[in-house]
């Protein structure tokens, strides 16, 4: 990484401590908490394990979640694309769905699904679904049809096409889904705890405002933003490893939002 890079990202992180610890000094510490208060007890909650359980539990909800969504939605273009008639048919229906506020579905989850993690999980997989979905669609559109003719005049089957011309195509724009969606299933993990749970980091959050501890606030959205920021590059370390014999395409994600 360039090195000018790295001392701008310092310089923008000590610029949002000052600010976060002006907007202390001038409402107040019980409104709007210092970061030192919120190091202090981030440091006391990591020892006495709460914080580890509760981050565990927000984690395994998106984690199931993005699975559970993101799987089939990353599978089905490549089987739409075999039958353009079924694609054409499910499309509104799909950008339909997209359009419905998954947090109108909540309540509809847990009354089907309890308040355990499953409603949870429930939420984070509708969100996930379509990104992954529409992100590794664009990836299956595309694809140069010029290479499809091509292979086609050379005797390839529909089976090589997809295996060797369409699926390497693809894969990087449905990483680039599960990259976008990652924030958005922690996210969804978070708002389904604050609705009806008694575990996790929307807990800890629903918690700390009732009882109006603004630092418990802070440290559960800090740990919310370091996990975002880990699982983001875990996610992106994931996709260079398998896919390391693709060359480096910048711009990929933002591509991909554009569409």
């Amino acid at each position: 990484m360039n090195p000018r890079v790295i001392v701008d990202r310092l310089v923008v992180f000590v610029l949002v401590i000052a600010g976060w610890q002006l907007c202390s000094s001038y409402f107040g510490t019980i409104w709007f908490s210092s970061p030192w208060r919120v190091l202090d007890r981030f440091i006391d909650e990591l020892r006495s394990g709460d914080l580890f359980f509760q981050a565990a539990y927000t984690l395994k909800a998106a984690l199931y979640g993005s699975l559970l969504g993101g799987i089939p939605a990353a599978l089905l273009p490549f089987a739409l694309r075999r039958r353009p008639v079924a694609g054409a048919i499910l499309d509104p229906y799909f950008v339909g769905g997209y359009g419905v506020p998954k947090l109108a579905l909540a309540p509809l989850f847990i009354l089907w699904f309890g308040v355990d993690l499953e409603p949870k999980v429930a939420l984070v997989a509708s969100i996930v679904s379509f990104l992954v979905f529409f992100s590794t669609t664009a990836g299956v559109n595309a694809v140069n049809s010029q290479y499809v003719n091509v292979a086609r005049v050379f005797g390839a089957t529909e089976r090589d096409i997809a295996r060797h011309i369409v699926w390497p195509g693809a894969i990087p724009y449905a990483f680039a889904g599960f990259r976008i969606a990652a924030p958005y299933a922690i996210g969804a993990a978070v708002v389904g705890e604050l609705i009806s749970s008694n575990r996790g980091l929307g807990f800890l959050i629903q918690s700390g405002a009732t009882d109006f501890d603004t630092t418990l606030v802070f440290v559960s959205l800090t740990t919310l933003t370091m996990i975002v920021i880990v699982v983001n590059l875990l996610v992106g370390r994931c996709e260079r490893w398998l896919l390391r014999w693709r060359p480096a395409q910048r711009g990929l994600t933002s591509k991909v939002i554009g569409a």
